[in-house]
């Protein structure tokens, strides 16, 4: 298996090898894929977080063993973290993985990094829901970014499973896919902070998602991240009082 390893601080994943094309996720710095495919100026990768495939830029990616695995043990705890890359500064987001940093220090492939700031150890962090919403407020305003999943820019799916991988739970990437994980929870006034609620279309595709603050509100990326009301018919917008949203289902992840 070829291993490859973001140098940047987002890598934009498209759903094909080129620029033009739609962004269907991102890598962030530190995270590991397997290579798949190339061109000269693309990769089609598979994330080992999440298994999911797309084409990146091939120069925001440096080849490594595959020895060199990183699998989220250690990851950059603020929202902008300064991380020197073969002695230059790189700003790096929240949630980056540096586990192929030992004592502040190492590499990836033929590049140097270095890195002084705060960590946070996922495996070590207890599956409690209340510090799972509180940390959930740190991405509030985030601009809603379709394929994102930094504080730069974030979709809903990216949102949920950026704030559960802290607390060392690790979702599926689409809002549909997670909303097959955890138990299902039949009604709204039985929902606890931090189960997910889910959302469809007019086709009955679950197309949106967000975390439950209690059995009337909801904090998820739409526009923003934001913190709205639900009802046991969906979303009302605090901003207009309109409906937004068609509550499908809730699911609740346990520790």
């Amino acid at each position: 298996m070829n291993m490859i390893v973001c140098i940047v601080p987002i890598s934009p994943m498209r759903k094909e090898a080129s620029h033009r094309t739609e962004m269907v996720s991102q890598m962030l710095f530190g995270e590991a894929a397997e290579l798949l495919e190339t061109t000269r100026d693309f990769l089609r990768i598979r994330a080992l977080f999440d298994g999911y495939e797309g084409w990146c830029q091939r120069t925001q990616f440096a080849e490594v063993p595959e020895t060199e695995k990183t699998w989220h043990k250690q990851l950059t705890a603020e929202w902008i973290n300064t991380i020197l890359f073969n002695d230059q500064t790189m700003q790096v987001p929240l949630g980056c993985s540096i586990d192929m940093l030992e004592n502040g220090r190492g590499s990836i492939g033929a590049f140097h990094c270095s890195y002084a700031g705060k960590r946070h150890d996922p495996s070590g962090t207890p599956f409690d829901k209340r510090a799972l919403v509180a940390f959930s407020r740190q991405y509030l305003n985030t601009p809603y970014l379709w394929g994102g999943r930094s504080v730069f820019g974030i979709d809903c799916s990216g949102f949920v499973q950026q704030v559960f991988l802290f607390f060392n739970k690790q979702l599926p990437r689409d809002s549909y896919q997670q909303a097959e994980t955890g138990e299902l929870v039949g009604f709204l006034q039985e929902a606890n902070e931090g189960d997910l609620a889910f959302f469809d279309n007019e086709e009955g595709r679950i197309t949106h998602v967000g975390i439950l603050l209690g059995p009337d509100r909801i904090i998820h990326s739409s526009g923003r991240v934001r913190i709205d009301p639900i009802d046991n018919m969906g979303i009302v917008s605090s901003d207009t009082g309109e409906r937004t949203h068609t509550l499908r289902i809730i699911r609740r992840i346990n520790g």
